[in-house]
């Protein structure tokens, strides 16, 4: 553990910039201090000048008593972070842990521009696994960053240095880059928070790709709430990056209070792979029984399919990304590489395109399975790694170890999933080991809300430091509403024709249901998907089936929009009283159209037509 008195968290920096008892010259000088106190600890491939370091936190002194209310303008006022060295740094090279790959770029990376403008002070570049290939740490010629915890194990990859530098309490948080888990396993490894954003959220334009496609900006921090406040200041679409993406419309990157009660999927107790490790399987239970408390209700599912994305990745078909994103350099410089980063990236040159191919189709079809599970689960939980491992372990058998912790890990990228790793106490052995909360793209509010409560409830200390972490209390989330009920009775319900753009803005199914008997039901006219309509009535009505589907709150407008006049949203009475947002469409529109009310529901008139 290291000894720090006051915690670099961004809450509480911004606080005591606020109240005076801190400035961003004397947290500089700190930052400093605890750099040198750490000696060779192999987290650092270059660094800002000190001077230059003091120079820009003096001017930020000087902004900040002109003018206090450029806390607000600027929400990462005089906050220390580092950048994995494979993100451009004006006036750093960039290594990619390669010294004769090294440049020096023009600009910055946009993602630390967006940073720098918001406020953030650039410390320095961060050690790493070379060209971001593993998930250990060691491949590096600028050595293995030090495991503040236990140096003879592993500090995680590749964004070993960024990891260890949030941990240590050198940095308020770090960059780093995930393609197949190197935003989580360091996170795991170290006792931190380890955001994996979805694809294109976060530009990669300035970033050494590693497998483009899937590659994005990670973010470590000492907090879920840090986190989503690095996010914030970096999130936006690039033009210039060919796979980001604009947030969907109603996208939360706020911290809200966890929902009372979620369904949370987790792999069968038989596919739970720990790698004979007792004491990381003991964690992994002690985290389910602490997401039950929390409101979860687990969800037992098939583990096989994410596991076979997760081996894609890298076979020789899921290298040749890995291949193109450096080929020319192999060409021209292979020989300078990291043996084991050769072999592996070389391996891509022996896929055939009909291989890769035929690997995008596996991958598409394994998506499909993803979904199932999304849409019945708010989100599905596994440990972080399967175990830990020490780097004379990993040293000796590089490629199988590295594999095994990637078990949980290789398949969010290639699924197109986000994830948040979250610290979920120690093993026996005083080590640390993590929980992985993940979810489709774009649910990065609905992960932060859970992972929060989850992080608060485990408590203890933030990375290696000694700084305790906040309590629950002190979080100031605000009240959540994560989604909201609505039932259908036509075409969207299971595995009818519409059921997709639920499925699409990612809804889940709750229950089947029934309304009370005050409706009549018509079967709509018109061209394309077959609708009904539901009508509430004064007499003669019957009870009609439906489902009840849980739509993301930030989705419902969304999906709303898609829903064609005479059909509307209003409250449907159930058969057991209860009153829920659902379909119903107006008198008018279902005047003339077929009264289907006795067939009980549109089930049972597609059956009714299907037998005729």
């Amino acid at each position: 553990m290291t000894s720090v008195r006051e915690s670099l968290d961004i809450e509480r920096l911004r606080q005591d910039y606020s109240e005076g008892h801190r400035k961003p010259s004397t947290v500089v000088e700190a930052v400093l201090a605890r750099i040198a106190a750490a000696g060779e600890d192999a987290v650092w491939i270059s660094r800002v000048a000190d001077e230059a370091l003091r120079s820009a936190a003096a001017g930020l002194d000087r902004a900040l008593a002109a003018d206090r209310s450029i806390l607000e303008r600027l929400p990462l006022f005089g906050v220390p972070f580092a950048v994995k060295d494979n993100i451009d740094v004006a006036g750093l090279s960039t290594t990619a842990a390669c010294p004769a790959f090294a440049y020096a770029p023009a600009q910055s990376a946009t993602v630390v521009e967006r940073l720098t403008a918001a406020g953030a002070l650039v410390i320095g570049k961060t050690n790493l696994d070379q060209f971001a290939t593993g998930l250990v740490g060691v491949r590096s010629p600028y050595g293995v960053a030090r495991n503040p915890f236990d140096a003879e194990y592993l500090p995680g990859g590749s964004s070993a240095g960024s990891a260890v530098a949030v941990s240590s309490g050198l940095v308020s948080f770090a960059l780093g880059t995930d393609t197949a888990g190197s935003g989580r396993v360091p996170a795991g490894f170290n006792n931190i928070v380890g955001l994996k954003p979805s694809i294109g959220l976060l530009s990669t334009s300035g970033v050494v790709p590693a497998c483009r496609a899937l590659d994005v900006v990670s973010v470590f921090a000492l907090t879920v709430g840090d986190s989503l406040a690095v996010l914030r200041a970096a999130m936006g679409f690039d033009a210039a990056d060919i796979y980001s993406r604009a947030a969907p419309a109603g996208f939360v990157a706020d911290l809200t209070a966890p929902p009372g009660r979620f369904r949370c999927a987790v792999p069968k107790p038989d596919q739970r792979e720990f790698f004979g490790d007792g004491q990381a399987a003991e964690v992994y239970a002690r985290s389910l029984d602490r997401l039950r408390r929390l409101g979860a209700t687990l969800v037992e599912i098939d583990y096989a399919p994410l596991a076979e994305a997760a081996a894609v990745l890298y076979s020789p078909a899921g290298a040749a990304e890995r291949t193109t994103a450096i080929d020319a350099f192999i060409a021209a410089r292979g020989d300078t590489m990291h043996p084991v980063t050769r072999t592996i990236i070389d391996s891509g040159r022996k896929a055939t395109a009909v291989e890769v191919y035929r690997a995008r189709d596996r991958l598409r079809a394994l998506r499909r399975h993803a979904e199932a599970i999304f849409s019945d689960c708010e989100v599905l939980a596994v440990p972080t790694s399967g175990t830990i491992y020490r780097v004379a372990e990993v040293l000796a058998d590089p490629v199988r170890l590295n594999s095994n912790l990637g078990h949980y890990t290789n398949f969010v990228n290639q699924l197109d999933l986000s994830a948040l790793a979250v610290p979920a106490g120690f093993r026996a052995d005083g080590l640390p080991a993590g929980v992985t909360l993940i979810a489709p793209a774009f649910r990065e509010g609905r992960l932060a809300a859970i992972g929060e409560a989850f992080h608060r409830d485990v408590g203890g200390t933030m990375g290696a430091t000694s700084v305790a972490l906040p309590p629950a209390e002190s979080s100031g989330a605000a009240p959540s509403y994560p989604d909201m009920p609505i039932v259908v009775v036509g075409a969207h319900m299971r595995d009818l024709p519409l059921n997709r753009e639920l499925l699409a803005v990612g809804a889940r199914f709750d229950s089947a249901c029934a309304t009370a008997p005050i409706y009549r039901f018509y079967r709509l006219p018109g061209a394309g998907v077959a609708r009904p309509g539901l009508v509430r009535v004064p007499k003669d009505g019957v009870a009609i089936d439906g489902e009840i589907w849980r739509v993301p709150t930030e989705a419902v407008g969304a999906f709303l929009a898609r829903i064609p006049s005479p059909l509307g949203l209003g409250d449907v009475t159930l058969a057991d009283g209860r009153k829920v947002k659902g379909f119903l469409c107006e008198a008018a529109g279902a005047e003339g159209a077929e009264d289907i009310s006795a067939c009980g529901g549109w089930r049972g008139y597609l059956a009714r037509a299907s037998a005729t």
